[in-house]
């Protein structure tokens, strides 16, 4: 497993950008996948979106497919969430989350590492 910790959310009206980032504890395998997930209030928690730690491949939820976009930084070990055109039905908690496999997966049971999120708010 590695530590992950989630930053750059906020409260911001609708439209708007945000760009979340996840600092990785250390430098990980070129097999991990990293996703970005969230969780509304009272919802269960979905999948945004991944990316494989390698070769940068991505995969979106249809909800954030042209709005959102995931990257990666090797050197940096960080990883980026550009939430573009948000809108209030994206307001959630995210997580970023951490699998040690090469393929992307969208159910949460299949990532083994999680950070404890950070807050997004969009109002209308």
């Amino acid at each position: 497993q590695v530590q992950l910790v989630e930053s750059g959310g906020g409260l911001v009206q609708a439209g708007d950008s945000l760009r979340l980032s996840c600092q990785v504890s250390r430098r990980t395998s070129s097999t991990y996948v990293m996703g970005w997930f969230r969780q509304a209030p009272g919802q269960e928690r979905e999948f945004v979106a991944a990316v494989t730690w390698s070769g940068g491949s991505t995969y979106y939820a249809d909800s954030v497919k042209g709005r959102f976009t995931i990257s990666r930084d090797l050197p940096k070990n960080t990883v980026w969430l550009q939430m573009n055109s948000l809108k209030p039905e994206d307001t959630a908690v995210y997580y970023c989350a951490a699998r040690p496999r090469g393929t992307i997966k969208l159910k949460q049971n299949e990532y083994n590492s999680w950070g404890q999120g950070t807050q997004v708010t969009v109002s209308s």
